[in-house]
């Protein structure tokens, strides 16, 4: 803890910085979860008409600010107005006026981004009555994950049945992606 205070407190500088961590002060690290430690994404609310012509007279100068106090750190611009705009349309009234001013929503990148920013993946569950979304940390082990669900998943866990959602869309239910694998295997 005094290490971290040192670093944080008098050389002013984020906990992400400091390289040299041991595998017992990461778990202390892990413990206190420190909002320096994690990694950070600008986003830079701009006017939708700004954010439209991709060009703001502040925008170089944040970036620059960024990269010279928080080296590697993303910077996303979007406006705040436009995806408010968006919100309220319909799929087809958000597409019409993406295309008319040759612009898109920002969430998702923003959204993908920061999954990825914090090591983390979704996977999904599907039934008759409900598709779920699940966050867990890339690389969890199945078990770990079906534990997400429930804890008493992870302890009976058995197997898992996996498939790319592409060939999930294309063959259109679950059985049809079984009888269309079983297909390729034999």
């Amino acid at each position: 803890m005094c290490k971290i205070k040192s670093w944080v407190l008098d050389e002013k500088k984020h906990v992400r910085y400091y390289h040299d961590w041991n595998d017992k002060e990461i778990e202390v690290l892990n413990k206190y979860l420190f909002l320096t430690s994690k990694p950070m994404i600008y986003l830079i609310n701009l006017s939708e008409k700004d954010y439209i012509r991709r060009k703001n007279k502040w925008l170089v100068k944040i970036k620059e600010w960024v990269d010279s106090h928080d080296p590697g750190a993303l910077v996303i611009p979007f406006s705040g107005g436009l995806e408010n705009k968006l919100q309220d349309k319909s799929e087809e009234e958000t597409q019409k006026y993406c295309t008319e001013h040759k612009t898109q929503s920002a969430l998702s990148k923003i959204i993908k981004t920061g999954y990825a920013a914090l090591q983390l993946e979704y996977f999904f569950t599907a039934g008759p009555d409900e598709v779920r979304a699940w966050t867990i940390r890339k690389g969890t082990k199945a078990p770990q994950a079906a534990g997400k669900i429930h804890t008493d998943f992870e302890k009976g866990f058995i197997m898992a049945e996996v498939m790319k959602f592409q060939d999930f869309k294309e063959e259109g239910s679950e059985n049809a992606v079984k009888v269309s694998s079983q297909g390729a295997r034999g």
